[in-house]
């Protein structure tokens, strides 16, 4: 079983997670704990009432820090304290609208904050394995509808999708510059990025995203209202993305020819609109119904986004695990027992489990 290879090799190892008390850093450090790794968290407090790492009492496992990834001392002063062997770079301003209103915060958190992390793993000199999470929206789109290549041009439009496509350059350099593979067995340190399409899970309450705002009217038994029907997306469940990081920072500790960037998303006949992904939602709630109230002054967003997921395919032997169906029924589920008051730390680990037995 896939779950076994990486519990023994997560099991004792140090790792450290930026971000970690955002709803993927939440779900990620759980993961990671049930592997039986040693988990240092460093990121802003949670920015919503409520929060999914409240929820699964995340202090109670993780080594936790608050600090802003812009703050370099205090970053690399966790760093030298714990002395990581692998690091998950997750920590981001990550919604496109607050990048539209706040462009100068989001480039100094998305690009500086990827500096910081960088630097801070050259002068550590423990860290063995690196991964960077980015994102889909990091390619030059001009809406063609063509799956995106890992060799496509990186040059996101709005604020958010740039600055990730600069985190992505950022990396490349000090990967050239620092860690180059040629001079691996000097360094020992592997790098890669992974641009995930749009995650989706139980947890996830921040504004402007479409799942939230799924929750948020399932919680108050109000109509779902969605602003583009016809956005269509790569939606995944949150654990799709996370097995293929904690995978790749595994296989690429050991065996540089690993280290990569990597697209992750589901297979292109499965990525749907914005309304189809409320009728699955539906489906499973139908306490509840959905209107459509479409903005034209909203700010520009890419109609088509779809990733190619053939390299990690082929590379790394990815199969999308949950299809639209189970993923939306679990972000439900997920939903109805914090509604019911449930321990959600178990009902996360939980759904993790069964994560894992579906895997093929």
């Amino acid at each position: 079983m896939e779950d076994m290879e990486l519990k023994k090799f997560y099991e004792g190892k140090r790792v450290l997670v930026t971000g970690h008390t955002g709803f993927k850093g939440s779900w990620l450090i759980c993961l990671l704990n049930k592997l039986g790794a040693k988990v240092c968290g460093y990121a802003l407090a949670p920015n919503t009432t409520p929060n999914m790492f409240n929820l699964i009492k995340g202090k109670s496992f993780v080594e936790h820090h608050v600090g802003d990834i812009r703050d370099y001392n205090k970053l690399l002063k966790v760093f030298k304290s714990f002395k990581p062997e692998i690091v998950f770079h997750l920590a981001a301003q990550p919604i496109v609208l607050t990048g539209y209103e706040q462009p100068k915060y989001t480039f100094e958190t998305n690009v500086m904050g990827t500096v910081n992390v960088l630097e801070a793993i050259r002068n550590t000199n423990t860290v063995k394995s690196f991964v960077n999470v980015t994102t889909d929206k990091v390619y030059l789109n001009n809406d063609s509808g063509r799956a995106f290549l890992e060799t496509d041009p990186l040059c996101g439009y709005d604020p958010y999708s740039n600055s990730k496509s600069c985190s992505e350059l950022v990396t490349y350099s000090y990967q050239q510059s620092y860690f180059n593979l040629k001079d691996f067995d000097k360094h020992h340190t592997a790098i890669s990025t992974c641009r995930a399409g749009n995650v989706i899970g139980g947890g996830d309450w921040a504004d402007f995203r479409l799942i939230p705002d799924c929750v948020r009217s399932l919680v108050k038994g109000e109509d779902i209202v969605i602003r583009n029907p016809n956005s269509t997306r790569p939606f995944q469940h949150v654990l799709e993305p996370l097995l293929m990081y904690i995978t790749i920072a595994m296989k690429q500790y050991n065996n540089p020819k690993f280290c990569d960037n990597y697209n992750i998303g589901p297979n292109i006949e499965n990525c749907i609109s914005a309304k189809e992904l409320v009728e699955y939602f539906v489906k499973y709630a139908p306490e509840i119904s959905y209107v459509i109230k479409t903005d034209k002054n909203c700010p520009h967003e890419a109609s088509k986004l779809t990733l190619d997921n053939t390299k990690i395919k082929q590379k790394l032997k990815y199969k999308p695990t949950f299809d639209m169906d189970t993923t939306v029924k679990s972000v439900v589920e997920w939903t109805k027992s914090y509604i019911n008051h449930e321990d959600m730390k178990l009902v996360t680990e939980k759904q993790i489990d069964e994560f894992f037995k579906s895997i093929k």
